[in-house]
């Protein structure tokens, strides 16, 4: 059993466990909070986070590489330092970079070349460079360098970038191994989960999965979804992938999803997910309630004296009304957006302690079946 990873309860496919870090234990299944350049958009702080139950923030590599540069978040004592943030931080390895910038960058066998967004510089990055950046902001997990190529790329071009996304993790791993036993190296326990790719080739997944699996990493995700393939093609793909990955290191489904696409991906056995949608939606007023979502700038909410959903235990709703909420958004006062994107990150925290309980308790089938009639039942406010 890997040493960071237990099991404590299993209902068919569906894991509850706690994974070990030096920053803390992840109860999963969880959802990490998206903070791409060091903070969640919408004015959410530390302290806020703290008190709607996030386990994990995820930042960026590629962006906090360009701004404000990994060497001062390193001379500043590292992201959690220079955060204030003393729990889990997963850093994406910047690879999605390489699929969502495709106008300016050139993929060789040695990294790629990016224009930076921000002002036009040239920026190289491999996966030697991945690697050390992610060592300088000394997260808790790093991911591998890969490539994400587009989920209906032809086989040839699927294929050659999964053995080239193969042949960088085996870099990633050499690369921070040393940067570990560097004398300088803030976390040198930072642990490194592999990039599972193969667009929607069924067969191109499962020898990758079984490939990497080989490497004997702390986690695995898989990549390369929610990137426009449908969501019965994404289910599929994770079926077709996670039993080729090793039964007793945690799965996380990069980049996913709706309250739906996470709890299908619970029953196909993933256990950590990310996604910009809550805090995205939250704002542009789009807000998440166990009977659907509202959208708080319908005129019909002007005069609606009620908290966004009535016994949620959210900051939000404990203490303001959908009026107030909507006239903060139509002032455009941040104190709008904060709210909304406290409410929606607090859905989908308790979501996840939700559905924790449920596999404890052996009855996450039902609750699952429960939690999606709900939401679809149409007395959603807005139907």
């Amino acid at each position: 059993m890997s040493k960071e990873f237990t099991i404590l309860a299993k209902e068919g496919e569906a894991k509850r466990g706690v994974f070990k870090t030096v920053h803390g234990q992840i109860q999963t299944p969880v959802f990490m909070n998206v903070g791409t350049v060091a903070a969640i958009k919408g004015a959410v702080s530390t302290e806020d986070l703290e008190r709607i139950g996030t386990q994990v923030q995820l930042s960026n590599t590629y962006h906090l590489h360009v701004r404000p540069g990994d060497e001062v978040i390193k001379e500043l004592g590292g992201l959690h330092h220079f955060m204030s943030w003393n729990r889990p931080i997963l850093t994406d390895s910047g690879g999605f970079q390489v699929f969502s910038l495709a106008s300016l960058r050139k993929i060789k066998e040695e990294g790629v070349t990016f224009s930076s967004h921000i002002d036009g510089r040239r920026i190289f990055m491999g996966p030697e460079e991945s690697m050390t950046i992610q060592s300088n902001l000394a997260s808790t997990i790093a991911m591998a360098f890969d490539e994400c190529p587009p989920s209906k790329a032809d086989r040839s071009y699927v294929e050659q970038s999964v053995a080239r996304t193969t042949r960088w993790l085996i870099r990633c791993k050499d690369k921070l191994e040393e940067l570990n036993n560097k004398e300088d190296t803030i976390n040198k326990h930072q642990l490194l989960f592999g990039i599972n790719q193969g667009a929607v080739f069924a067969d191109i997944r499962k020898e990758h999965a079984k490939a990497i699996s080989e490497l004997d990493l702390p986690g695995y995700a898989i990549g390369g979804l929610a990137v426009g393939e449908s969501h019965e093609e994404m289910y599929e793909t994770i079926e077709n992938t996670v039993p080729y990955l090793p039964a007793d290191k945690p799965v996380y489904l990069m980049g996913v999803g709706t309250p739906e696409n996470i709890l299908e991906s619970v029953e196909r056995g993933v256990d950590f997910f990310d996604c910009v949608y809550p805090s995205r939606n939250a704002r542009h007023a789009h807000l998440y309630t166990n009977f659907g979502k509202i959208n708080l700038l319908n005129a019909k909410y002007e005069k609606d004296d009620t908290p966004i959903e009535p016994g949620c235990a959210c900051p939000t709703c404990q203490r303001y009304t959908k009026a107030y909420i909507r006239h903060l958004l139509k002032a455009k006062e941040m104190l709008g957006m904060r709210l909304c994107v406290m409410h929606n990150l607090y859905f989908y925290n308790h979501m996840m302690e939700e559905i924790r309980d449920a596999i404890d308790e052996n009855r996450f089938a039902s609750y699952k079946k429960d939690k999606l009639e709900r939401m679809n039942s149409g007395n959603n406010p807005e139907s």
